[in-house]
């Protein structure tokens, strides 16, 4: 609880105490009233003292950045020799499936990543290829959830 709440309870209750002090006929009655009134402003104000300070927002501040113009570029050198390399067509398992990362299948994070990469599961294509059965035994999960994993590998490797 932050500090000027607490203050400013304590000075509700001295007003409290005022207004029944002033209700009932007590010995020196005057200066009970008086007091807890004056103590009660006196907490209000150490509350208001010990509000949180508003943080002031920083000023935006403009840097020009000079640019200094690159030196020319040296003229191209010919070489003797130019070889064109045509493209030739690759599969797709052969370039994308390697990159593509075990956690992109719904379910698998790092931490399983991790376990299935022990196992010697490294790619989708490992995942595709395995038994839902013997993946399930091995990491103590559901063979319908490693069921779901091996499909969605099937999915992303174009497996069937």
């Amino acid at each position: 609880m932050r500090s000027d709440y607490t203050l400013y309870v304590v000075a509700v209750i001295f007003f409290v105490l005022t207004t029944v002090v002033s209700a009932y006929q007590v010995e020196f009655r005057d200066v009970w009233v008086v007091t807890t009134a004056v103590l009660g402003l006196l907490f209000i104000g150490l509350g208001y003292s010990q509000r949180p300070k508003p943080q002031p927002v920083a000023a935006t501040t403009t840097v020009e950045i000079l640019t200094a113009t690159p030196p020319p570029a040296p003229p191209p050198v010919a070489s003797p020799v130019t070889e064109v390399v045509e493209p030739r067509p690759v599969a797709v398992t052969e370039t994308i499936l390697p990159r593509l990362r075990l956690t992109k299948i719904r379910g698998i994070g790092q931490k399983r990543a991790g376990q299935l990469k022990a196992l010697g599961i490294n790619n989708l294509m490992d995942l595709a290829n395995a038994s839902p059965k013997d993946l399930a035994a091995k990491l103590n999960v559901s063979p319908k959830m490693t069921g779901r994993w091996i499909d969605s590998a099937k999915q992303l490797t174009g497996k069937s």
